[in-house]
């Protein structure tokens, strides 16, 4: 008789090394990015030790910075930021208390 192991990670999110979802594509996206950057100022004609520390500085600095976040904001954190930016601080209203009255009457009468 055959056995089949049920895959209990559905409808997890996507998580390496602790990192997880959004982070974890920050984190590969930057990655490329700097090692593309790397291969063109070697491409270019810039030292070759001057490539490696800042490859390597950077990508450190990457590499910190993405767990920080990860650690500090958790798995919606950078989602929960976006929406926090885009609500407003305040709301100012300018009507009149009059305005509000008549038109909450009309409503109620029609």
């Amino acid at each position: 008789m055959n056995t089949y192991h049920i895959n209990k990670g559905i409808g997890r999110t996507v998580e390496f090394k602790g990192l997880k979802a959004q982070y974890l594509f920050i984190f590969s996206g930057g990655l490329l990015g700097l090692l593309i950057c790397v291969m063109i100022m070697y491409m270019v004609g810039v030292n070759t030790y001057l490539c490696l520390v800042t490859g390597g500085v950077s990508s450190g600095l990457l590499i910190w910075q993405t767990f920080a976040l990860n650690g500090k904001y958790g798995e919606h954190g950078l989602m929960k930021m976006g929406a926090q930016k885009k609500h407003p601080s305040y709301i100012i209203s300018r009507k009149n208390i009059y305005r509000y009255l008549q038109t909450n009457r009309q409503k109620a009468s029609a």
